[in-house]
């Protein structure tokens, strides 16, 4: 499995944004953590960013992960990349 980097941006009125989306998104994070899917996630303390670390088949993958979230589905995230990632340590 590869390990991939994501981060990405949160839409400008975000807690007003995620609030009915919250528990589903908080849901599928959840799974994603059991499955060995996502190492972690987690917004900048600015609430404009968001940062993840996946292990996964293929970015592919992760992009069907990040696009299946209500948060991208319900445009609370605006934006993203992906990056295939070398852990050093």
């Amino acid at each position: 499995m590869t390990k991939f980097v994501a981060w990405g941006r949160y839409c400008e009125d975000v807690l007003e944004r995620r609030a009915p989306h919250r528990q589903a998104h908080l849901n599928g994070l959840a799974a994603q953590k059991d499955q060995g899917l996502l190492i972690t996630i987690g917004p900048t303390k600015d609430l404009r960013y968001f940062f993840a670390i996946y292990e996964a088949d293929s970015e592919e993958t992760v992009r069907q992960l990040i696009e299946n979230d209500p948060y991208w589905q319900h445009q609370v995230w605006t934006d993203y990349s992906i990056h295939e990632w070398i852990q050093a340590l």
